[in-house]
C-alpha cells in the first residue's frame, strides 16, 4: 500500500532533523476506489494525530500532491522485530521477549482505552513492531487501525497467520489484538513464521517442541492469547500485562514503560461518609478537628473530622472547585461566581468577599497578612486577610487555575497559556518559563527547585532562582495533577492513567503505576505511602518506594479530588457527591 522513505526536514536549517515520509501512490482508474484510498490515508493521518504515547511515532504533517499522498512521521532509529529475529542466531532470550511483550501490552492498553472510542490496531506482527537502540518498542504502520464500533462489522483487514478467526468475518474487537500479539510471541519464541503455516495451527506446532528453554508459565500465557474462541482469551491487554509481569524471569530487566505489579490487599472500611448535593472535586482541608470541603452544589461544608457530623455550611453563588485554605481562624475559598470568600472557621459566618473578573478555580494560599490566588480573569491577586482589600495584582497571559506556591517574598504560579511565573509580592517579575501547553498543575517548591506539570505532558524541574529548566520528564498525556515529594522522589499523576515516581534530582523514572482511568487528582504522601484518586472511581494507596498497590477503595464516581491526610485518616471527595474518611 505504501513506501516509507528516510528524509530530512529542511525547514530546520540549523540542525539535522530526520523524519520518515510514508508515500501512498494512487494509480487506480476507478474514481470510487481513488476516493476510498484517499479517505483511508487521511483517516490514518487524522487518527495518528490524536495519539500521544511513547511507543507510537509522532505525526508531523500530511499532504497530497497529485496522485501521491504523504504522511510525515517521527524517524525511529532501530529495526523491526522480523529483522532482529532473522539476525539472531539461535533463539531470542525469553527475558527479552517478555520485555517487548510488556511494552506491547502497554501500548494496547492505551489504544483500547482511547477516548471517545477504543482503537483496535488489527495488524500486530513482527514487521510492524520496531525496537530502538535502547530496547524500546515502537508500534508502526497504523494504515489499517480502526476506531472500534461495537458490534458493527467491516471488511476483513489483517495479515494471514497473525489474524484471529473472527477478524476474517470483519469483527474488530480489541481482543483481536490479543490474538495477534500471541501469534507474534509464538513467532519470536519458535522462529516459525505463521504466514508459512496452515491458519490457526499454533497448538499443532508447540513452541516447546522446537525451543524447550521457554518456561511453562510463558507458554501458558501465549497459548491463552491464541485461543480460537475469543471468550477464552485474556479479556483485556491489562489482564495479559499482569500475567506477564508476574513471570519475573531471572534475566528480565524492568520494562522501559514500567507498570507496578498489583499486590494490593483489601480496601479499608470508611470511618464515615457524608453526602453533598453535587460533585466534590475540590480537596478537603482539615484544621482543628474540622474538615472543610467545597462542592459543586455551591456550598462550603464544615464537618466533624472524627464522626463526619455536619457542623455548618456556607452557600456561595456558584460551584466550588477551589480547595479551601484555613489560616488564623479563617477559611478562604474561591467559587465559579467570581468571588473569593473569607469565612469564620468556627461559626461559618461571612467576613468578607473579594470580587474578581472571572471564575476562581485556583486554591488560595495564605501567608502572614495576605492571601494569594489566581482567577480566570488572567490576574493573580494579593489580598489583605483582615479587610479583603486587594493589595496587588499581576496580569498573566491567560486564566490562572494553578494554585500559587509561596517562597520568601516570591510567588510562583502557572497560567493556561503555558507560562510559569516567579513574581514578588509587589508584582515585579523575577523570571518566566514557557512550557508548550497550559499549566493547571500547582507548583511544588523546595529550597532550590520548583516542580510543575503541564498539559504538554511534561513534569518540569526548574531552578527556583533563575527559572532554568534543570530536567523534564515526559508522559504520554497532559499533566493536571500537582506534584508532591518524599523519600527523594517526586510523585504525580497523568491523564495517561499512570501515577509516576521520578528521582527528584535527575528526573529518572523509579516506577509508574497504571490505574484504569485518568489521574488528575494530586498525590498525597504520608510516611511510606502515596494516596491518589483516579477517574476510574477509585482511591489508591500505593507503596512510595516500590509502586506496589496496598489497597484500592472504590467510590460511586470519578475521584478527581486530591486526598488530604490528618492524624492517620485520609479524606477525599468523589463525583458521587460524597466525602469519605478512610483509615490509613
Amino acid at each position: 500500500m505504501s513506501t516509507v522513505y528516510k528524509a530530512q526536514d529542511l525547514r530546520f536549517r540549523q540542525v539535522t532533523r530526520l523524519c520518515a515520509v510514508k508515500e501512498m501512490l494512487n494509480l487506480t482508474n476507478d474514481p470510487t476506489a481513488r476516493s476510498r484510498s484517499l479517505r483511508n490515508f487521511e483517516r490514518e493521518a487524522s487518527l495518528l494525530a490524536t495519539l500521544a504515547h511513547p511507543a507510537i511515532p509522532q505525526v508531523y504533517d500530511y499532504f497530497t500532491e497529485g496522485d501521491h499522498s504523504y504522511l510525515v512521521l517521527e524517524f525511529i532509529h532501530g529495526k523491526n522485530l522480523l529483522a532482529v529475529l532473522d539476525e539472531t542466531p539461535g533463539f531470542l532470550p525469553e527475558s527479552r521477549v517478555v520485555n517487548w511483550a510488556l511494552q506491547l501490552c502497554e501500548v494496547l492498553i492505551y489504544l483500547h482505552s482511547h477516548q471517545p472510542q477504543p482503537i483496535v490496531f488489527r495488524d500486530i506482527k513482527p514487521s510492524n513492531i520496531m525496537v530502538d537502540d535502547k530496547n524500546r518498542i515502537r508500534l508502526v504502520d497504523f494504515g489499517i487501525a480502526k476506531v472500534f464500533q461495537g458490534e458493527q462489522k467491516g471488511t476483513m483487514i489483517g495479515t494471514e497467520g497473525y489474524s484471529p478467526p473472527e477478524q476474517y468475518r470483519g469483527v474488530a474487537d480489541p481482543r483481536v489484538d490479543i490474538y495477534s500479539l500471541g501469534a507474534t510471541l509464538h513467532h519470536l519464541l519458535s522462529k516459525q513464521d505463521p504466514q508459512l503455516e496452515p491458519p490457526f495451527s499454533f497448538r499443532e506446532r508447540p513452541i516447546e517442541k522446537v525451543n524447550p528453554s521457554v518456561s511453562p508459565e510463558l507458554l501458558a500465557i501465549v497459548y491463552r492469547a491464541l485461543e480460537y474462541d475469543i471468550n477464552q482469551r485474556y479479556g483485556s491487554a491489562m489482564e495479559m500485562y499482569q500475567a506477564l509481569a508476574n513471570l519475573r524471569p531471572g534475566e528480565t530487566s524492568a520494562p522501559m514503560f514500567v507498570t507496578a505489579e498489583i499486590v494490593g490487599g483489601r480496601a479499608p472500611t470508611p470511618l464515615w461518609e457524608f453526602a453533598c448535593e453535587d460533585e466534590v472535586r475540590a480537596t478537603p482541608t482539615v484544621a482543628n478537628g474540622i474538615v472543610y470541603v467545597g462542592a459543586y452544589d455551591n456550598n462550603l461544608y464544615a464537618l466533624d473530622a472524627k464522626s463526619g457530623k455536619f457542623i455548618w455550611k456556607y452557600p456561595a453563588e456558584g460551584g466550588i472547585g477551589s480547595s479551601p485554605c484555613v489560616s488564623q481562624g479563617r477559611v478562604y475559598f474561591g467559587s465559579q461566581d467570581h468571588a473569593l470568600y473569607a469565612i469564620n472557621a468556627e461559626t461559618g459566618q461571612l467576613l468578607w468577599t473579594c470580587p474578581t473578573g472571572g471564575a476562581i478555580y485556583s486554591s488560595p494560599r495564605a501567608q502572614v497578612g495576605y492571601v494569594v490566588f489566581g482567577s480566570d480573569d488572567h490576574k493573580l491577586y494579593v489580598v489583605n486577610v483582615i479587610s479583603g482589600r486587594v493589595v496587588a495584582t499581576f496580569l498573566a497571559e491567560a486564566a490562572i487555575r494553578s494554585s500559587p506556591a509561596i517562597g520568601e517574598d516570591v510567588i510562583y504560579f502557572g497560567d493556561e497559556a503555558g507560562s510559569v511565573y516567579a513574581v514578588r509580592v509587589s508584582g515585579q517579575t523575577l523570571w518566566r518559563f514557557r512550557a508548550r501547553r497550559g499549566i493547571i498543575s500547582s507548583p511544588l517548591l523546595t529550597e532550590e527547585v520548583l516542580y510543575v506539570g503541564s498539559r504538554d505532558g511534561y513534569l518540569y524541574a526548574l531552578d527556583s532562582h533563575a527559572g532554568w529548566d534543570l530536567w523534564r520528564y515526559r508522559t504520554s498525556e497532559p499533566i493536571v495533577s500537582s506534584p508532591t515529594i518524599g523519600m527523594g522522589a517526586v510523585f504525580f499523576g497523568s491523564a495517561d492513567g499512570h501515577v509516576y515516581s521520578v528521582n527528584a534530582t535527575n528526573g529518572q523514572l523509579i516506577w509508574r503505576y497504571k490505574t484504569e482511568g485518568q489521574v488528575t487528582s494530586s498525590p498525597a504522601f504520608y510516611e511510606d505511602t502515596i494516596f491518589v484518586g483516579s477517574t476510574d472511581r477509585s482511591l489508591y494507596a500505593i507503596e512510595a518506594k516500590t509502586g506496589h498497590l496496598r489497597w484500592r477503595f472504590p467510590t460511586g464516581g470519578p475521584v478527581v479530588s486530591s486526598p488530604c491526610i490528618s492524624e492517620g485518616v485520609v479524606y477525599v471527595g468523589s463525583c458521587d457527591h460524597r466525602v469519605y474518611a478512610l483509615p490509613i
